[in-house]
């Protein structure tokens, strides 16, 4: 499917939208304006790309809503050259919106059907750069610990321990923590070895982070 005129114009829409949400990181909505996100969709729902929603993309998942995305790319405060673990890669739009950025993107995906298909669009598009694992996100990647930014893109109950002791000092955790249907936007900031600050930034709403790997029959 090709990137066609009328679709740089419902990006350029897309962004203004944005813009006109609070979104003033110049470099978030070229990064948005710059990624042809219909391709992240299937060829039937192409269409809902640049509504400001979030879309199943099936396995019981969804691509962010766009503003969501933006949102919680703008709390990283992402550096070029930031290190950033990414859990949930889902269609893989967020990390190549890091991957604009100038981030290194590790991301670990639960669901090995949608890891396939997503690696293989990855490469595709030409963000094979972006190192893709399949994997429980709860244990994260402690091999490549430690990390300057980590985001999560699905919504927990609780903060992993296991994801704190990941985070760089001076690093930031974006994730949505709460019981119910909706959750908090939290940013972690690691102080030091054993302290960390919090600040929240409103109510989202997330698929769940669960457990274990959701393998292929």
């Amino acid at each position: 499917m090709a990137d066609l005129y009328r679709h740089r114009g419902l990006r350029k829409a897309l962004v203004d939208g944005l813009r006109n949400k609070g979104i003033d990181d110049e470099r978030i909505l070229q990064a948005i304006m710059n990624i042809p996100r219909h391709l992240f969709l299937d060829k039937a729902f192409a269409d809902w790309a640049y509504k400001d929603v979030p879309f199943p993309i099936g396995h019981e998942q969804t691509i962010s809503q766009p503003f969501t995305v933006a949102f919680q790319t703008k709390l990283l405060e992402v550096k070029a050259k930031d290190k950033i673990l990414e859990i949930g890669t889902g269609s893989g739009y967020q990390a190549c919106v890091l991957v604009e950025m100038g981030a290194k993107v590790y991301t670990i995906e639960r669901v090995e059907a949608l890891f396939h298909k997503t690696n293989k669009l990855l490469q595709e598009l030409g963000y094979g750069m972006v190192r893709t694992f399949l994997k429980d996100g709860f244990e994260g990647l402690p091999r490549f610990a430690p990390f300057d930014k980590i985001l999560v893109t699905c919504g927990a109950t609780a903060i992993p321990q296991s994801l704190k002791d990941q985070l760089k000092i001076g690093g930031y955790m974006v994730i949505p923590v709460g019981q119910g249907e909706t959750q908090e936007m939290i940013r972690l900031t690691r102080l030091s070895e054993t302290e960390f600050q919090k600040e929240t930034f409103g109510l989202f709403r997330f698929v769940p982070f669960l457990k274990g790997l959701e393998k292929l029959h």
